[in-house]
């Protein structure tokens, strides 16, 4: 509670420097840290893909249900040829003969025949073959969709990071216009001083390289700046230019500080979207596995068909007109009840089981890996955050003492009582202060919300901050 009620007081103090107010009033228009994380999940290129990815998945799905629909298949055929046979047994690779008429001399006459049949073929059971199937459809609907809440989950960690470098930025961007206008201020003294004898025309030089050189350096600042909105702004669909941080966000961060205790002992990672994903690896995986085992098991085959036939050759075997081939004759049907095993599956059913078993293995491994990364990211986090606590409590009072040396030594130095050397590295310790400042301000909602992501908990500490 001591903690809280100085960072609660440091507040304040951050709200009434110079810094923050020049930082608002750069940026009158900021967009929310939430209302970025909004447009980022309804306009990122990204997950506009991976949501197709979720419906090919759910489609894929929808077809498994109907695997077990039966085959009927309507065939007509009308073929010319000769018939001649001869008795012996063969395997059918051409020309099978019609009927089963063996004639005492050959006859080369040609004759239509035509032929018509309805085949009917269900695999009526095949012990859980098809549930096993919908089963592993289901469980890749749902990894598909685990891991396109993974991909948003990153993306709000990546825009969440990029608003926080833009914040850090534009405070380093008001900090640079500060120490152009002390430069500028030094500078006109030295040149008052100049013109009266007091001052050697060196002073004038130095000065002046000190300013170029702080130019130099918010030019660079503000190239950062505009990458870091382009960047922003192709995940989100906002005009990079409308991309301004909330300023007052890390003060927002400070008063959410005594309301950790809420959020901050959650370990358990249970739900995590970069975890849930190996999980959901894993009971695909396994569902797999059941799949192997069911898909060599016997088949129960229901079969029907019927079908009609006529022919130029006549039942008396008189070779007639070719028009006589058209029209069935005779009609036939035939319906049976089987059982298919194929005795060697066994050992196909063994060696895929045994590779789908060492897949499963492989994903089991990878959700201790991952759940030992959001361990240690835990770990890490709490330790930056009580770092960066304790750095805030201390910054402030370097920023007074060096507000209040720069003040004296630039006292003294008009006064021609110390020289420009000692004036400069008065000011490039202020200058350090403040950019420390602004550095521990960042550090700490950095730590705040790398707590918050590896613990699942993002959502929850943006709540905090309304």
């Amino acid at each position: 509670m001591m903690i809280g009620r100085k960072l609660m007081r440091l507040c304040c103090i951050g709200a009434l420097l110079p810094i923050h107010a020049m930082a608002q009033q750069q940026a009158p228009a900021p967009v929310g840290l939430r209302e970025l994380l909004l447009r980022v999940t309804t306009n990122a290129p990204s997950l506009a893909a991976d949501e197709s990815a979720i419906r090919v998945k759910s489609a894929q799905e929808e077809a498994t249900r109907f695997n077990w629909l039966p085959s009927l298949k309507l065939n007509y055929q009308a073929a010319l040829g000769t018939n001649n046979n001869i008795p012996g047994g063969y395997f059918s690779n051409g020309i099978v003969p019609g009927n089963s008429r063996v004639r005492e001399a050959g006859n080369n006459s040609t004759i239509l025949t035509d032929l018509g049949i309805a085949a009917f073929d269900w695999e009526l059971y095949n012990f859980g073959g098809y549930n096993a199937q919908r089963d592993v459809a289901k469980s890749e609907t749902a990894l598909e969709k685990a891991r396109y809440a993974q991909s948003k989950y990153q993306l709000q960690a990546y825009a969440l990071n990029g608003y926080l470098q833009l914040l850090r930025l534009g405070e380093q961007q008001s900090i640079q216009q500060l120490n152009i206008t002390r430069n500028v201020e030094i500078r006109r003294s030295i040149q008052s001083l100049a013109v009266s004898g007091v001052k050697a025309g060196v002073d004038t030089s130095i000065a002046e390289a000190e300013l170029s050189r702080s130019r130099l350096d918010l030019m660079e600042l503000n190239n950062q700046v505009k990458q870091l909105q382009l960047q922003l702004s192709a995940i989100s669909g906002l005009p990079p230019q409308a991309i301004v941080a909330d300023t007052t966000l890390p003060d927002k961060m400070y008063a959410a500080f005594l309301q950790l205790g809420a959020w901050e002992g959650d370990t358990s990672f249970a739900g995590h979207p970069l975890l849930q994903v190996q999980e959901l690896m894993e009971t695909n995986s396994l569902y797999r596995e059941e799949q192997v085992r069911k898909s060599y098991n016997p088949k129960v085959l229901l079969q029907a068909a019927a079908g009609g036939r006529g022919s130029s050759v006549s039942p008396e075997d008189e070779f007639r007109a070719l028009s006589k081939g058209f029209g069935f004759e005779r009609n036939n049907y035939l319906v049976g009840l089987g059982i298919s095993f194929n005795i060697f599956d066994l050992k196909k059913r063994q060696l895929q089981l045994h590779t789908q078993q060492a897949q499963t293995a492989y994903a089991r491994k990878k959700i201790e890996e991952q759940a030992n990364v959001l361990q240690t990211g835990n770990a890490q986090a709490d330790v930056e955050l009580e770092t960066a606590r304790d750095r805030l409590v201390e910054m402030p009072h370097q920023l007074e003492a060096a507000q209040a040396a720069y003040r004296q030594k630039f006292s003294l130095y008009k006064n021609g009582l110390t020289d420009i050397v000692e004036l400069n590295a008065a000011l490039a310790i202020l200058y350090r202060a403040e950019t420390g400042y602004t550095a521990a301000r960042y550090a700490y909602c950095r730590a705040m919300f790398q707590k918050a992501y590896t613990t699942n908990q993002l959502e929850a500490l943006l709540n905090l901050l309304n």
